[in-house]
């Protein structure tokens, strides 16, 4: 196994960009950089050893300057949607940046994908890794207290992908971290995602108003276009749902511990994706505001493992709030295999 760093570049505000390699010797590797901690490339093998990139991203760190798609970057301090971006908490308002319309998206206009991270490599057991810090600061983006960040991508010799956050806060303060990848298991830039068969372990799904913010309700994915308890194509279903998938699956298990989100497979390839997360939710998505900027709509799509959205303002989800004393702590693992190509029986 080994693992790397170079210094690549520059931000146009003069930081340094550092690019990390990691290399499982399984014929698998990941490079990031720590701008925004962005994933910029997964090389994943197929059944013969053919190896590509899985992951959406840009050939140059100069080219996410100005890119508002998030490929591959922690997002936070709050990722996904706060409802006209405003909450409160103990009795006091707290107004943020409308980045997404009236609503606040991915924690604002400089949130954690724009920032840059401390990295530093490191080793554990049967795995190497990244350690990534960031210091987000009393107030900044609107967001009160200052929050101490810590991250680690590690890549095992099993061909896992393992991202895992912590935070403490010196204030009462909204959290929700995730990271923004987009998938292509056959390869970034090669063809849509539409005939990827995905299976989900979650039997809820929060619907959305016209905004993309959850209206509350919880509703059973049974017999709807969210059902994908057994394999299926994820565009089989997708032109039922308004600008196509864009929303929460809720899993059934304990509250923090490790549970199946779902497995994505290319048919072509026999890539598979198997996630797990110890997060109530995640976010599908299908890449339906990709406009060849420089992959197509629906060229990729993100299994955004998270709090609920806007859940800072639904006092019936998950608590998202970390307060003084406590620690914030969320893992996601995405496993990569290989199985027989052609499509799952019953698909």
């Amino acid at each position: 196994m080994k693992a790397s760093e170079s210094l690549v570049g520059r931000t146009e505000d003069g930081g340094s960009v550092v690019s990390y390699s990691l290399d499982n010797g399984k014929g698998m590797s990941v490079t990031a950089l720590n701008r925004g901690a962005i994933i910029t490339s997964v090389l994943v093998p197929d059944a013969e050893g053919k190896t590509v990139n899985v992951t959406l991203g840009f050939a140059t760190p100069a080219e996410y300057e100005h890119n508002n798609s998030f490929f591959g970057a922690i997002v936070g301090r709050f990722a996904n949607r706060i409802g006209g971006a405003r909450f409160a908490l103990d009795g006091r308002e707290y107004p943020l940046a409308r980045n997404d319309g009236a609503n606040h998206l991915h924690g604002g206009t400089r949130g954690f994908d724009k920032v840059l991270w401390r990295g530093k490599l490191i080793t554990k057991a049967g795995a190497v890794g990244i350690r990534w810090s960031f210091t987000s600061r009393d107030g900044e983006e609107g967001y009160p207290g200052t929050l101490k960040v810590t991250a680690e991508y590690t890549l095992s010799e099993s061909n896992e992908l393992s991202l895992e956050y912590w935070a403490l806060s010196s204030a009462a303060t909204p959290v929700n971290i995730t990271n923004h990848a987009y998938w292509n298991l056959a390869g970034a830039g090669n063809g849509l995602i539409l005939d990827h068969e995905l299976t989900c372990s979650g039997p809820f799904y929060l619907p959305v108003d016209s905004g993309l913010i959850p209206t509350g309700e919880v509703r059973p994915t049974a017999g709807t276009p969210f059902d994908f308890s057994s394999p299926k194509r994820i565009g089989s279903d997708i032109e039922k749902i308004p600008g196509g998938y864009d929303h929460c699956l809720v899993m059934a298990k304990p509250a923090d511990t490790m549970g199946h989100a779902c497995t994505a497979r290319d048919p072509e390839s026999g890539r598979t994706m198997t996630v797990s997360t110890t997060m109530p939710g995640f976010q599908f998505y299908t890449g339906n505001f990709l406009k060849n900027d420089p992959f197509p709509q629906h060229g990729g799509f993100c299994v955004e493992t998270q709090h609920f959205p806007d859940s800072v303002n639904i006092g019936h989800f998950p608590s998202c709030i970390l307060r003084p004393g406590m620690t914030y702590h969320h893992r996601t693992v995405y496993a990569f295999s290989v199985s027989g190509r052609g499509s799952s029986k019953g698909v």
